[in-house]
């Protein structure tokens, strides 16, 4: 594949993505509600492909493909487990949708403060994700930058790659907020499905078709159609990967923070239904291009250069293999875009403005937008160290979030819950995972993404058990007497 016919698809990218969200600006947000949220008035569809777009991210196609070539079928299930806890945003999405109406909040922390009556709630867990989503996105950003230098044979260099992915995301970021993310991931989203399913049809059609496939498979690595795979896998090391990614929908911001934006209830049925067929499809094809790339290129050093290489191939005309990067390249961005867009408005409403008791939603949005550059710059130097697998990197990031979870299922569903409880499993549940990542990452024979989450569950049951919820703490839309049912009424518990 040639450099020019790649600078030529990036090119028409940039073009095509930028006239998309510049025709968002219409009616320029002023507000943090309008411009982080949409102002509440998101349709299914386009929500649905924004959802994908972000989620789906080089997680996907670089990550998953690399750890299908490395681990197996044992990806599949790693990823068939995210997926199941998708099924989180039927039960969450309604209450979160409905909070976040009643009590105008902007941001998932900004709620658990409102719920437990206490800033420090917002501002603990809005530190930890700033801390933890920054590793998360530099894995997107290097997904571009193996990408691109995979497929030009290292003339477009990783270094050039994350440079174009920040400045791009910084872009989309700033011309209209969230308007502009979400009609740049539509079309990001379209591109990725039609152009992956294609490639994955041309290759399997190549190797013979799908018996062909799997039998080849089979002759050179019989390891990598069993479980627990060709040494990548343990059970505890797979638990340990799949417990984290099983609660993404709740445990981060930049998705759960979705969940504020549906124009109504059944906005947000379609944006889940329409979400759940693009993911299935989008994770078998995923998962077959990285066995494809393990029969046609075996002995890769780098797992995550799996996609780039069987992109660049002979196998792939050269005109569809740009049109994949491209989309590829897109998800990548369009999930930096959007963590950028939630970490700035996290930074803006939950820290700058309790810290410094400034509460006037424009000076917010001001600090917010120009916390973006900053945060970019954080995820640029951390991706430039070129840490680890992309897939273990992004698991790792899960681990330090799920710590939030009891908090968030607490509001909830427990009204003994308290603010105490909440501030403790946070702080105690970050500093465990911290030492166990520096200490050898095991214990008991278990690693942090197996103990995070029960060890915050029993810091946040224990603390609460012994301290009394603040007079300040609202439960109006939390654990009250109203339910919101899955077709948009309001009706008695």
């Amino acid at each position: 594949m040639t450099l020019s016919l790649v600078l030529w698809g990036i090119a028409i990218y940039v073009v095509l993505s930028m006239a998309v969200a510049w025709a968002s600006r219409s009616g320029a947000p002023g507000s943090m509600s309008g411009y982080f949220l949409g102002n509440r008035k998101m349709g299914g569809i386009v929500l649905a492909l924004s959802y994908s777009a972000t989620t789906y991210s080089a997680f996907m196609m670089v990550g998953l493909a690399g750890l299908t070539y490395r681990g197996g079928v044992g990806a599949l299930g790693f990823e068939i487990v995210y997926f199941a806890g998708v099924t989180l945003v039927a039960i969450f999405g309604p209450r979160f949708w409905r909070v976040g109406r009643m009590h105008g909040v902007v941001t998932p922390f900004e709620m658990l403060g409102l719920r437990y009556g206490s800033k420090w709630v917002a501002v603990l867990a809005g530190l930890t994700s700033l801390v933890f989503l920054i590793p998360y996105s530099a894995v997107q950003l290097s997904g571009v930058g193996y990408l691109l230098s995979g497929m030009t044979q290292g003339q477009i260099s990783f270094g050039t790659g994350i440079l174009i992915a920040t400045v791009l995301a910084i872009l989309f970021s700033w011309i209209a907020g969230i308007r502009s993310v979400m009609w740049t991931d539509s079309l990001q989203a379209l591109v990725m499905i039609v152009a992956s399913v294609a490639v994955c049809g041309l290759v399997v059609a190549e190797l013979g078709g799908f018996f062909s496939l799997f039998d080849r498979i089979a002759q050179a690595s019989p390891a990598h159609l069993q479980v627990p795979g060709p040494g990548l896998f343990s059970f505890a090391t797979f638990l340990g990967m799949s417990l984290p990614w099983f609660f993404f929908a709740i445990s981060n911001p930049q998705v759960s923070q979705r969940l504020f934006m549906p124009a109504s209830l059944a906005a947000m049925r379609r944006m889940l239904i329409i979400f759940l067929c693009f993911g299935l499809v989008y994770t078998i094809v995923s998962v077959i291009w990285g066995f494809s790339a393990f029969v046609l290129f075996p002995g890769l050093e780098r797992p995550d250069l799996a996609t780039a290489t069987l992109l660049s191939s002979a196998f792939v005309p050269p005109v569809l293999g740009v049109i994949v990067m491209i989309g590829i390249m897109a998800a990548a961005i369009s999930t930096i875009d959007s963590i950028l867009l939630t970490l700035s408005s996290i930074f803006a409403r939950d820290v700058y403005g309790n810290l410094t008791g400034d509460h006037d939603d424009a000076r917010q949005l001001r600090s917010g937008k120009w916390v973006i550059p900053v945060i970019s710059a954080l995820a640029m130097g951390f991706a430039a160290m070129e840490f680890s697998m992309i897939a273990i990197l992004s698991v790792a990031s899960s681990v330090g979030l799920v710590v939030i979870v009891p908090a968030t299922i607490g509001a909830f569903f427990w009204r003994r819950g308290t603010a105490a409880g909440a501030i403790a499993s946070i702080a105690g549940g970050v500093a465990f995972v911290t030492v166990m990542y520096l200490t050898g990452n095991a214990l008991m024979g278990l690693n942090a993404g197996v103990l995070g989450f029960p060890v915050a569950c029993v810091i946040f049951v224990a603390v609460s058990l012994v301290t009394r919820p603040r007079p300040g703490q609202v439960l109006e839309g939390f654990v009250d007497d109203r339910r919101t049912s899955v077709a948009g009424r309001v009706r008695p518990a």
